[in-house]
């Protein structure tokens, strides 16, 4: 399957909430594939339907290089710790800028797999920021909601000169 374009910021589609998928089979197979190769030519951890355009609950998250990448339809938050992590966080949509997150630092979640059998697991430390992130994506919350309004406004600012300069 084809690598599809990025939707860019400020795209409005980045901040809408993601349906359910419901059609396990080989249309959904399809586009989870396009989701896969997207988030490989775009070298990132993690991808969803939406960062393609397409308001789909559907994840794919690749830690590392050497790790095999693992799909998730519909997945779902069902339990967060008191205790949290601080990471960088960042976008493919949003290319160059980058700001710290504090997010729980486990998290459990359930989902389905390409199938529709259901499931749930357990992370935590970067994998548990990097399955909150996504799943923010796939609720229609871009990652800088999540910054106070100084920092978004700072890295709004960093953001337009990055992209002037490359204009």
């Amino acid at each position: 399957m084809p690598a599809r374009p990025l939707v860019l910021f400020p795209d409005p589609r980045l901040s809408l909430p993601a349906a359910p998928t419901d059609a396990f089979g080989s249309g959904l197979k399809a586009l989870a594939n396009d989701v896969r190769d997207t988030l490989l030519a775009a070298s990132a951890i993690g991808l969803t339907a939406p960062h393609i355009g397409v308001p789909e609950r559907i994840m794919v998250i690749r830690l590392s290089p050497d790790e095999d990448l693992r799909v998730y339809m519909n997945p779902k938050i069902l339990w967060a710790s008191p205790e949290t992590s601080t990471h960088d966080e960042g976008s493919v949509s949003m290319p160059g800028v980058r700001e710290r997150i504090t997010r729980p630092t486990r998290i459990r979640f359930g989902f389905r797999d390409l199938d529709g059998a259901a499931h749930e697991e357990e992370v935590d430390g970067f994998e548990a920021a990097v399955v909150q992130h996504e799943i923010d994506q796939l609720d229609g919350i871009f990652w800088i909601d999540r910054l106070s309004r100084l920092k978004r406004d700072r890295l709004l600012k960093r953001f337009g000169k990055l992209k002037s300069a490359s204009s």
